[in-house]
């Protein structure tokens, strides 16, 4: 299942409330990143993904609060307040929302985790 990004926060009875992060990603090598996002795309559940590092990891964009809970070996999951200044997409946001199409951290997980299998059962071919 894919997410809009929340809109801007803006202020509740009177009081700011801190500010969030636009958005978290989970970041993971190349190889397992492309094979997880064939995983989802065919589920139909991959939202935006940035090319990051030269092309070395892929970061999928999450709802903000995953980071929190997120603890899978061989991935790392942070803030991002905006991509960077000319960010490199491979599925670039939705046009037109509130804000661009997330992930949900869940499918992510059992995604990235039949990637792993997959390309185990590959490399021993």
């Amino acid at each position: 299942m894919r997410t809009e990004a929340p809109g801007p926060g803006g202020a509740l009875g009177g009081a700011r409330r801190p500010a969030r992060p636009a958005y978290e990603v989970v970041t993971v090598p190349e190889r397992q990143g492309l094979e997880t996002v064939d995983i989802l795309r065919l589920r139909g559940g991959c939202g935006a993904v940035l090319l990051e590092d030269t092309g070395c990891t892929l970061s999928f964009l999450v709802p903000s609060g995953t980071a929190a809970q997120w603890q899978l070996p061989g991935s790392s999951c942070r803030s991002l307040a905006v991509p960077g200044p000319a960010p490199q997409w491979l599925l670039p946001p939705a046009a037109g929302g509130a804000g661009p199409t997330l992930t949900d951290p869940s499918e992510l997980r059992a995604a990235l985790g039949e990637a792993v299998r997959t390309l185990a059962a590959s490399d021993r071919l």
